[in-house]
């Protein structure tokens, strides 16, 4: 048989039947925005009808009859005043009214999922804060966490701040107690984020508290600080009293910095960097250099090799950028007999009753790249270890005005002198490094969980004997390098010195105190 056509009307129903639909709730939304005061004002009747029910059916009998004669004359004298009918109508309308609006919905409390995941980390916390001799245990399995757990909060299911209140029998000051509860907070509260673990052990409480990521968009630039101060990096706001002002790509902000102070008065006068290959060390040096050389002398020395400094060779302030191993221990030579001269200087001033000589109170500052390397090419020639010629800078260089900043990675890091080991009180660790390795080289663990995957330039900072912070160094590329972008190729170049005349035009006498810099003349092509 063939087959014939559906008749049109019903080929069409269901598009007609949607189509009716979508008016009819078009239609239902508009007439509930008109009339939604009337709708709001009977709801709220309707709940100062139940409040004025719950009120008379709570008040006792024997008062009820004063009750009703008081509402009677109180009728009464609306009814008597003039417009008072009027008034109290409008009166009512307007408790209604604001009885029956919406209020946004509050949350008192978590939720279910919210609440398994509170549950879980009491029951993995009981192991570790209840002994069988306690009579009336705040941890026991399947009781209640309420009473151990305060003041959380969460983000998309994962706790973001949590305290936890914990037996006073706990051996909270033992390192090793208090590891494994930050561990397994940690695990159980998910990997990847930071956390802050505060221990007060007069209280009883430790507070856990996830950590924002600090900000990466901060570049060089010229910071406001005193002479003697240099910005290691930035850090979190709680942990520091003071903020400068600096430039970011989303404009104009106050950022905390880690100032590091060095100079006669200093405490730790020495810097140590250590951390692992493309960590950002060598930005650090590089931002160290550029605010230097504001109002001082810079010596850079190069172990890897890699020109990371060649945007620096030939400025003014600049004594020279050395890579190889003659050209570095001849300047660690004369950086030793410069300190040297500069102490004798200073105290022949000091006894005859004169300020110290300005040539001795100019700040050199000696930057020393993974010098590993050199030490192992040093060893292989026969020839002194460069790290032996700083004896004299780091154990003299507070009266001298010489700063030392010695960089190096972790895998070499067991190669450096006890001499540099000693006299670096200031240590910045960067890159992903576990908790043993931080407090290796700064002395102290973090009180942080570090995370096994972050940007260039992150790590941790401590000052002498100061508590450990967290630290992001400014963007400070090398501006030569192709993958550089060109904000930052031009943040870095706005900071660079000028370059001094040619040498060749006026060489003048060699002086004693500085080394002397040769700049070879450009090849000539011969003529035919």
């Amino acid at each position: 048989m063939a087959r014939r056509p559906l008749p049109r009307i019903l080929s069409s129903g269901n598009a007609q039947i949607a189509r009716s639909r979508e008016i009819a709730r078009t239609a239902a939304d508009s007439a509930t925005d008109v009339l939604h005061p009337l709708i709001t004002i009977t709801r709220g009747l309707r709940r100062l009808a139940a409040t004025a029910r719950a009120r008379w059916a709570a008040t006792p009998k024997e008062r009820r009859g004063p009750l009703l004669i008081l509402v009677a004359a109180c009728v009464l004298v609306v009814a008597l005043v003039p417009y008072g009918p009027l008034l109290a109508l409008v009166s009512l309308m307007g408790a209604a009214a604001w009885k029956g609006r919406e209020r946004p919905a509050v949350k008192t409390g978590p939720d279910d999922a919210e609440t398994e995941r509170l549950k879980a980390l009491y029951e993995a916390l009981v192991p570790y804060f209840s002994v069988p001799e306690d009579p009336a245990p705040l941890f026991t399995h399947g009781g209640d966490w309420s009473a151990a757990f305060s003041d959380f909060a969460f983000d998309d299911g994962r706790p973001t701040r949590l305290r936890v209140k914990y037996p006073a029998y706990f051996t909270d000051g033992e390192p090793a107690a208090r590891a494994r509860i930050e561990q397994l907070l940690h695990a159980k509260s998910g990997r990847g984020r930071e956390y802050l673990f505060d221990w007060d052990e007069e209280a009883n409480q430790l507070e856990m508290i996830v950590l924002p990521a600090l900000p990466t968009t901060i570049a060089a630039q010229r910071f406001v600080t005193a002479p003697g101060e240099t910005v290691l990096g930035f850090t979190d706001a709680a942990a520091v009293q003071r903020t400068v002002p600096v430039l970011t790509c989303d404009g104009p902000a106050d950022a905390p910095p880690v100032l590091w102070r060095t100079g006669p008065r200093s405490t730790e006068p020495h810097l140590l960097v250590v951390g692992q290959p493309g960590s950002g060390a060598t930005t650090l040096l590089r931002s160290v250099a550029l605010q230097a050389l504001a109002y001082g002398d810079v010596l850079i020395v190069e172990g890897g090799g890699t020109g990371e400094y060649a945007c620096l060779t030939g400025r003014e302030g600049v004594l020279g950028v050395e890579c190889g191993l003659a050209g570095a221990l001849t300047s660690l030579e004369w950086a030793a007999h410069e300190t040297e001269r500069r102490l004798i200087a200073a105290n022949r001033a000091r006894q005859a009753g004169h300020p110290a000589p300005d040539d001795t109170r100019r700040p050199l500052w000696i930057l020393l790249d993974r010098p590993s390397v050199l030490g192992h090419l040093a060893a292989a020639d026969g020839r002194t270890d460069p790290q032996e010629l700083l004896q004299v800078p780091l154990r003299h260089g507070r009266a001298a005005q010489v700063t030392v900043v010695v960089a190096e990675q972790f895998d070499t890091a067991e190669l450096l002198d006890e001499t540099v080991r000693s006299h670096t009180r200031a240590r910045v660790v960067l890159g992903p490094a576990s908790p043993r390795q931080i407090a290796a080289v700064l002395g102290a663990e973090p009180r942080t969980t570090p995370t096994p995957v972050v940007p260039p330039g992150r790590g941790y900072a401590r000052l002498g004997t100061g508590p450990v912070l967290r630290l992001q160094v400014p963007a400070t590329p090398d501006p030569y390098d192709d993958a550089t972008s060109d904000p930052h190729r031009q943040a870095v170049l706005a900071l660079l010195p000028p370059r001094p005349p040619s040498l060749d035009d006026d060489p003048g006498p060699p002086t004693e105190s500085l080394p002397v810099i040769r700049v070879a003349p450009p090849a000539v092509p011969a003529e035919g």
